[in-house]
């Protein structure tokens, strides 16, 4: 199998002076991020992804090459978390979210309509609203494999179902599509001594409180900041987050919690039902 050190040497046609398992360092004294793909496509649909989220509105590392095993990017050294860089995050986020995307399930400009988020699959298909695209290509699959795999029972499975048939009444105002990071959570934000960058996207077009929710999942460093200063930068920009955001947090954590049901199976699914209550709740 092909190492890091290979790699580089192929993709990049530059020789490495050392290698370790993800983080090659050339002659020239650039060091390269090396990640294998999850699957077919992986490495196109990130790469397309981090293109297409690099707009200067928040750092995200540049990408230098990828075949179908490797992804070739910037190295990124991690540093501690900052408050300035918590608002400096918050504001871009904002600017990164407004310029948009074609359509709700909108791929990246060359990213693939058959994506990852993780290391599960995640379809891009366009729709014409929010609520359609979210229970049909994001939380229907996933409930489908989490049910035929028994890892929720059939009242579990009439709840998160019962989300899918009143979407349009849980899912709050409408909104045009946002260009999202798509799996915003805690890993994916990488604090560097400049900054906090976006690593990891399964970035798509979609609706900005599903990265805000993302984030929610498991928590984050200066969390509070960085909400306050999107909220902020949100309203100065004439696009205020509309009322009851915080509280339907549990409707866009339904996605990811599923995909971690099918995934790893245990608490996850309670958590995904738990999260369908709460997204009922707002009915």
């Amino acid at each position: 199998m092909t190492g890091a050190r290979e790699a580089v040497r192929h993709l990049l046609g530059a020789e490495p002076t050392s290698a370790g398992s993800s983080v090659v360092t050339l002659d020239d004294g650039r060091r390269v991020m090396a990640k294998r793909g999850a699957g077919p496509g992986a490495n196109a649909a990130e790469a397309a992804g981090l293109r297409w989220l690099a707009t200067g509105d928040v750092p995200v590392p540049e990408v230098y090459a990828h075949d179908e095993t490797w992804l070739l990017m910037e190295y990124v050294p991690s540093a501690q978390p900052t408050p300035e860089a918590a608002r400096a995050f918050g504001r871009g986020l904002v600017a990164l979210h407004l310029r948009g995307a074609p359509a709700f399930g909108a791929a990246p400009p060359d990213g693939p309509r058959e994506a990852w988020i993780g290391l599960a699959p995640m379809h891009n298909t366009q729709e014409p609203d929010w609520p359609t695209f979210y229970a049909t290509h994001r939380i229907e699959p996933y409930l489908r494999s989490a049910t035929d795999k028994g890892l929720l029972d059939a009242a579990e499975t009439r709840v998160i179902g019962e989300v899918c048939e009143r979407i349009d009444a849980l899912a709050g105002p409408a909104e045009p599509p946002a260009r999202l990071h798509g799996d915003a959570w805690s890993g994916n934000l990488h604090w560097a001594s400049d900054a906090l960058w976006l690593i990891d996207p399964a970035a798509h077009g979609g609706h900005r409180e599903t990265d805000l929710a993302m984030m929610r999942l498991f928590g984050a460093p200066l969390l509070d900041v960085i909400l306050d200063a999107y909220a902020e930068a949100a309203a100065d920009a004439g696009a205020p987050l509309a009322d009851g955001w915080r509280e339907r947090t549990g409707l866009h954590q339904l996605f990811p919690l599923l995909v971690l049901t099918v995934l790893f199976g245990g608490g996850y699914a309670r958590q995904a039902v738990a999260a369908a209550r709460s997204a009922l709740a707002l009915a």
